[in-house]
């Protein structure tokens, strides 16, 4: 009897389990999106997906296979989810988005699209960022940073040497500005990677050129972000200073 009863137990648990994987993955796959990536499997882009990396408000993270063998990340944006009317108030004034209709699922798929420039652009000046592999619609494809397991953020796991860190985030920043001409508009603690003690940044979908009216009031965001983290590793910075290094 006891058995019996810790069998219905086991199996109460995993269907429960099952019961929640449903409702999240309900929430996150319409049929867009199914669509879409039935279409990525048809060009042997990715076989399919297999494990949630991040399930986020705007974005979920699955890693998937490719036809090779190798893991890969997948980052469906969630079009009945998304803030789209945010995300258009950031894409509206970047230069290479002008003309862009206030339309809900043509601003998801843009915003997916910018994501993938944005990584290809950093990648080229040679800011360690993951290899964009393919977009479409709202889905992106890119390379999964692993560090013995999926590398952690630098929130979750400083560096050895934070100052050496801080200044590594600092020239990525000048050099992703004064070469790719480009801010990055949403950097913190939550959106770069401790790669071997080497930043790795990441969320790039806010990232917008140097052109875009606001790029300035974003780039100081980004030094006033960076500047508050690491104070809690004793690291003081003048962001009037940090800003002149960048721009200069």
């Amino acid at each position: 009897m006891k058995g019996k009863y810790i069998n219905r137990v086991n199996i109460n648990k995993k269907m429960a389990k099952e019961k929640e994987e449903y409702k999240t993955f309900k929430n996150v796959f319409d049929q867009i999106t199914v669509r879409t990536l039935e279409r990525l499997m048809s060009k042997k882009i990715i076989e399919g997906l297999d494990s949630p990396l991040f399930l986020g408000k705007e974005a979920n993270v699955f890693t998937a296979k490719t036809k090779e063998g190798k893991t890969v990340a997948v980052k469906i944006y969630r079009i009945s989810i998304c803030d789209f009317k945010t995300m258009y108030r950031y894409i509206r004034t970047d230069p290479r988005f002008t003309g862009l209709q206030q339309n809900r699922i043509k601003i998801i798929n843009a915003w997916a699209q910018r994501e993938y420039r944005n990584l290809m652009k950093a990648r080229e000046v040679g800011i360690k960022v993951p290899m964009p592999i393919a977009f479409l619609n709202n889905i992106l494809v890119m390379e999964y940073i692993e560090d013995d397991g999926p590398a952690r953020k630098i929130k979750d796991k400083p560096a050895k040497d934070m100052k050496k860190f801080f200044d590594q985030v600092i020239e990525n920043m000048k050099i992703l500005y004064k070469k790719a001409k480009l801010v990055h508009a949403d950097l913190s603690s939550f959106n770069i990677l401790n790669y071997q003690d080497k930043p790795v940044f990441i969320d790039m979908s806010q990232a917008t050129t140097v052109e875009d009216p606001n790029a300035m009031e974003y780039l100081e965001r980004d030094i006033h972000n960076m500047c508050v983290f690491f104070k809690k590793y004793r690291i003081n910075s003048d962001p009037i200073e940090i800003k002149k290094k960048i721009i200069s």
